[in-house]
């Protein structure tokens, strides 16, 4: 298997291995694993790329991709799950039979050296270059017949090195996906588990009869019409996906202009920044002032329940919460205005909240529901990257593989995570202004 991809004027090639499926070392659990209503609503996957320096480590090629295999053998007996399948149940949702097939491992090789490949090459040019970082099924995709997860290492020359991870996202958000990796790293160190899964997911069972305590009309088809006619203008245009670094002094500009009205006491670089790509994606699309937009806010509820949920929970701990303002309010008042919409959106995520919405999904149940699409916001700037040390150090590198249409990803920038880097997509032209927009 062979693909190639170009950035900067270069032909990255890689040849990959044929896939084999890695089961666990010993034989797990059989039978039906529940999911929660919170593992219903994306059913994509988390896929990352991790970059690792060239280093001088013992052994051959071949023990070190053994060393991989080996390891990931060893936790999926903790994490047993992830070595099944999904299925469809009567009543319309997701659980996973543990069959024990296992997860699927690649190995590739590249025609290049790592420094033909970062962070701006993995978001600017991911349809060419994450394909190959990545191992995807060459068929249609039916997600009950894929496996839970998938792994692909390539080797560059000079010894740098590639990891790219697809979890599907019914099993895992993207904090729990890091626990995961950073338990596969240790065990490839040969180290015990800082900590051990909790798979238990009934805990987040929706409550006999539902109680539903909050409107979340606002997730229901149609829910706001589109004056813009935002695709109008647009349309035929390439959709970009670009990389915009936020150091900590362009946060601190950002914080200040977000204060500067005396309307907001305090923000956070989280609210201040998307609040502001917020209002400068309503003018990058040219929307009509009278146009509702509609911004979602990926929240981790782990310590938002009482009792919180159990250090270690595998499984999806995020809801979604709305902010809704005219993109004409948004633009014409002050970043504090639309910084406030964000603190709103953000606080009012509670226990009860976090209840509702788990309520709220088993009265749709997943036929019904959907999520419109608007502007999606989510970070992953706590996420401890550092722990993906596989005996080779910390990732010098990671990328977010697969950006959803209409959305936005924080990632953290450098080994102290001052800064952030800002990932989306838009237009050609509307990414333009965009740009223009971002110069601070």
């Amino acid at each position: 298997m062979e693909g190639t991809g170009k950035q900067g004027g270069d032909q990255l090639s890689i040849k990959k291995s044929e896939p084999v499926l890695i089961e666990p070392q010993t034989r797990t659990h059989s039978g039906f694993f529940f999911l929660s209503n919170l593992d219903q609503v994306i059913t994509s996957s988390v896929q990352t790329v991790y970059l690792y320096k060239a280093k001088k480590v013992g052994g051959s090629r071949d023990t070190l991709s053994d060393i991989f295999k080996q390891s990931m053998a060893k936790i999926l007996v903790h994490y047993y799950p992830l070595a099944g399948r999904l299925r469809l149940g009567s009543d319309g949702k997701y659980n996973v039979e543990c069959t024990n097939e296992g997860v699927l491992f690649v190995e590739a090789r590249a025609n290049c050296n790592m420094d033909h490949v970062d962070v701006q090459v993995i978001t600017d040019d991911h349809s060419e270059t994450t394909g190959k970082l990545l191992y995807r099924s060459p068929g249609p995709e039916n997600i009950l017949e894929m496996p839970l997860m998938t792994a692909q290492v390539t080797r560059f020359k000079c010894g740098g090195l590639a990891l790219g991870i697809s979890i599907s996202h019914c099993m895992a958000d993207g904090i729990s996906a890091m626990e995961f990796i950073k338990s596969w790293a240790e065990t490839a160190r040969g180290m015990p588990l800082t900590t051990k899964p909790v798979l238990d997911r009934s805990i987040l069972r929706s409550r006999q009869p539902p109680k539903i305590d909050f409107p979340f009309g606002q997730y229901a088809p149609a829910e706001t019409s589109n004056l813009s006619n935002i695709s109008n203008p647009f349309q035929g245009e390439q959709i970009l996906t670009k990389c915009f670094l936020f150091d900590s002094n362009k946060l601190a500009i950002l914080k200040n202009m977000a204060m500067e009205d005396g309307t907001v006491k305090s923000c956070s670089n989280f609210t201040a920044l998307t609040a502001f790509v917020w209002r400068a994606r309503c003018k990058a699309l040219q929307m009509n002032p009278d146009q509702t937009t509609q911004l979602l806010l990926i929240v981790d509820v782990r310590s938002k329940l009482n009792p919180p949920l159990p250090k270690g929970y595998f499984g999806n701990g995020i809801v979604i919460s709305s902010c809704l303002g005219r993109a004409g309010e948004l633009i014409r008042n002050p970043l504090s205005f639309a910084v406030e919409e964000v603190q709103n959106g953000i606080n009012m995520v509670n226990e009860e909240f976090v209840r509702s919405w788990i309520d709220y999904f088993e009265v749709k149940r997943a036929k019904d529901f959907r999520l419109p699409s608007h502007f999606i916001v989510t970070s992953w700037t706590r996420l401890p990257i550092e722990c993906a040390d596989f005996g080779r150090g910390e990732p010098a590198q990671f990328g977010c593989a697969n950006l959803p249409a209409d959305s936005g990803v924080f990632l953290p920038d450098g080994k102290e995570k001052k800064g952030i880097n800002l990932i989306l997509d838009l237009p050609v032209t509307a990414m333009s202004t965009f740009q223009e927009l971002m110069l601070l």
